[in-house]
């Protein structure tokens, strides 16, 4: 079902805040793939023959405001779709049309009680639906195994905080109304503990710091999020990421990071800023070899890391919160998943023949 594309932008201007870190997502309203005999029509043209009740002037509003992606680039209304170009429209809210169903997905509970449980969530999983995933997400597996759940302010069954799709590790989840209230307030006072494990790229010169900027969409690519400084810092929200190294591993580095705020992104908008871009962190540039040589032999080993782990090295290994019925501050850990783990291993003892280790 088409929604009206008037009501789509009117709503995403008017959107409320996610709760802590569900800041920033876009999701998919509209899909097209350009046929084999499309010849070269504006944007705003082409999307006008297929969504219902818009106008030119309200798809040229979207486009300005870097609504309107061709193959994942945003891009201006008088771009021409050529044949095979796949057109989207995304907005900061879900299609009313995308009902929760439960699913029967296997969890990885690390603990359960009767008002909480922590799970630890695997890789390529998705956390709510959103851009183009409305099935096989966390959400669909809570409501399939658990009856009841609260809704956090943005109608998400059970969710206190998320993390991304392609970023491992533990969640806590709400399973009754005041836990939800309790456990939001610690994240939004800062009392809560989080921990990530992340490789970067780079030899990470002092051995622990933080980095402080205000995080918000990226004006020219709306799937990436940016630091803020000077007179444009109120285009942004305020984030702080403390680091320290764990190792290093000649072009690469292993870092612990504990986030006093929770953006969307925000490790690894950080970790771009300060110029460590994670490792193999396709969307903001990671996938390419930013440190190193230029022998053949070095391109080989790297695409070999990359291969071992397709996805930004990034894992949320430690969860810590006071219980909101006992009082009790309870801390989990996880273990590094087995791909990441992995590509550490290749650098360890790259590095170590290169005699490059720290």
């Amino acid at each position: 079902m088409v929604t009206d594309l008037a009501k789509a932008i009117a709503m995403n201007s008017n959107i409320e805040d996610f709760q802590d870190d569900q800041d920033d997502e876009l999701y998919e309203h509209y899909v097209f793939t350009a046929e084999k005999g499309q010849s070269p029509l504006r944007v705003d043209k082409y999307l006008m023959n297929f969504v219902e009740n818009a106008t030119r002037n309200k798809i040229q509003q979207a486009a300005k405001n870097g609504n309107i992606f061709v193959n994942d680039v945003p891009v201006k209304s008088n771009y021409k779709v050529k044949a095979f170009d796949t057109v989207k429209v995304l907005f900061a809210h879900p299609p009313y049309e995308n009902l929760l169903v439960g699913e029967n997905i296997p969890l990885d509970i690390v603990y359960e009680d009767d008002v909480l449980l922590v799970i630890n969530k695997p890789v390529g999983m998705v956390v709510h639906p959103g851009h183009g995933n409305y099935s096989g997400t966390l959400i669909n597996a809570l409501i399939y195994h658990f009856d009841n759940l609260p809704k956090n302010s943005n109608d998400r069954p059970g969710l206190v905080h998320r993390i991304d799709k392609d970023t491992s590790g533990l969640l806590v989840v709400a399973k009754t109304e005041e836990a939800m209230n309790h456990l939001a307030k610690q994240f939004f006072d800062k009392t809560s503990e989080r921990e990530y494990l992340a490789l970067v790229w780079g030899n990470v010169e002092d051995e622990s710091g933080t980095v402080e900027g205000n995080i918000g969409r990226h004006p020219k690519n709306r799937l990436q999020n940016t630091v803020f400084e000077g007179d444009d810092a109120d285009k942004g929200k305020p984030a702080v990421t403390h680091y320290k190294v764990l190792e290093r591993l000649g072009y690469v580095t292993l870092i612990s990071c504990k986030l006093e705020t929770g953006r969307t992104h925000q490790i690894r908008v950080h970790m771009k800023h300060i110029g460590h871009t994670l490792f193999n962190d396709e969307r903001y540039g990671g996938e390419k070899i930013l440190k190193g040589t230029t022998f053949t032999k070095y391109k080989q080993f790297v695409d070999n890391c990359f291969k071992v782990l397709p996805r930004q090295a990034l894992h949320a290994k430690t969860l810590g919160f006071e219980h909101p019925v006992t009082g009790e501050f309870m801390r989990f850990t996880s273990e590094i998943p087995e791909d990441m783990q992995e590509c550490i291993e290749k650098w360890r003892h790259y590095a170590k023949h290169q005699g490059l280790e720290d």
